[in-house]
């Protein structure tokens, strides 16, 4: 922050004390008010009301060694300045104001020669050597698929250079990235009593839970730190999945046998899954019954196993027959269609096999019988 002070004056009787009203020393602003850290320009006359050539040594006194202030005039740094009878000459002191420093009123004095200038700083509040990270926005809400971009800023309220570290204590499986000035990196650099924009891109992992997180962020230097906590609210999706272990979604059963067959419900969302009920659209006469028939909570990310016992009607002809299992919850449903290859009775192949042989047999007893005939 720089304050620019002018000639304009706000009244006579701001003048400087001199030993003589021959010389003197003017600003129109003695006394001002200022933040920690603020850069505040004195725009000085010397002023030569006699009739002889002036020389004047220029000091600055009863500032501390914190403190800093250059003398300039013309773009070059001034010890002395010389005026001509009747004329007034210009200069500029620039003091800054320590980033460290106490809440209070600050007194110090402007001599040229043995003409003095006595000036008043007010600081308006508390100064801290430190590092300050922000964001205006530290909440954002979206998906398990979104990417959460921060916009922050990292400023360096100390009198040096600071290289920071930049890094997070995020969950596990969480991946954030920082971008100082756009541009992905690990550190930044900021300049003393300066600031840099710092872009924070967090993804969630694959299938978390829907919730509330915080994702602490962290800038580190050598003597300095600060720390920024972001709020990430990830929104529920309701996704599942029904199959097998083994992915294969298909088995034979004779007609009347019973068949046991294993399914996996997978919750593939972000969200808690609760009672969940296996259902089964299932051929005439065929019965399916499920164990468990009910899965109370199904956590995302996580599986569940389920045996589906399949009865095939006594009736059922060999071929082919299509059956659907189902898991259903109130927001969102699953399925998987098996086929299901019905064959016959081990009894009536070995019925028929009879059956030919008697066939065999008889058309031998008959032919030894009457083949003479």
């Amino acid at each position: 922050m720089t304050i620019l002070l002018g000639l304009i004056p706000l009244n006579a009787a701001h003048a400087g004390d001199s030993v003589s009203n021959s010389v003197v020393l003017y600003t129109p602003y003695t006394k001002i008010s200022v933040s920690p850290g603020a850069s505040v320009d004195y725009s000085i006359d010397l002023i030569n009301n006699t009739d002889e050539l002036t020389n004047a040594n220029l000091s600055v006194s009863g500032l501390s060694s914190s403190w800093k202030y250059e003398l300039k005039s013309g773009g070059w740094t001034l010890s002395e300045l010389s005026v001509l009878p009747k004329e007034k000459k210009s200069f500029n002191l620039k003091v800054t104001v320590p980033l460290k420093v106490n809440k209070g009123s600050y007194h110090f004095v402007v001599s040229a020669g043995e003409v003095r200038l006595p000036l008043n700083i007010v600081v308006a509040q508390q100064g801290t050597y430190q590092t300050e990270f922000t964001t205006e926005q530290p909440n954002m809400q979206g998906n398990f698929k979104s990417t959460f971009t921060f916009n922050t800023t990292l400023k360096n309220q100390t009198a040096d250079q600071q290289l920071y570290a930049l890094m997070s204590n995020a969950p596990r499986g969480w991946n954030v990235v920082f971008k100082p000035n756009y541009k992905q990196a690990t550190s930044a650099q900021v300049e003393a009593n300066g600031s840099q924009n710092v872009t924070i891109d967090i993804n969630p992992p694959a299938n978390v839970e829907a919730g509330t997180y915080k994702i602490p962020v962290k800038a580190v230097a050598g003597t300095t730190s600060a720390e920024l906590e972001l709020e990430v609210v990830v929104t529920g999706s309701y996704q599942m999945k029904l199959t097998t272990p083994r992915g294969l979604l298909s088995a034979n059963v004779t007609a009347g046998d019973v068949k046991c067959i294993e399914l996996e419900v997978k919750n593939t969302g972000s969200s808690l899954l609760k009672d969940i009920q296996l259902s089964a659209n299932k051929p005439l006469n065929w019965e399916v019954t499920f164990e468990p028939s009910k899965i109370e909570m199904l956590k995302a990310g996580e599986n569940a196993t389920v045996t589906a016992t399949l009865k095939a009607s006594k009736k059922a002809l060999p071929g082919d027959y299509v059956t659907t299992m189902m898991a259903k919850t109130p927001e969102v449903n699953a399925d998987a269609q098996f086929r299901i290859a019905v064959k016959t009775p081990m009894v009536w192949g070995w019925v028929g096999v009879f059956i030919i042989l008697v066939a065999v047999g008889a058309v031998y007893y008959l032919f030894r019988k009457y083949g003479r005939r």
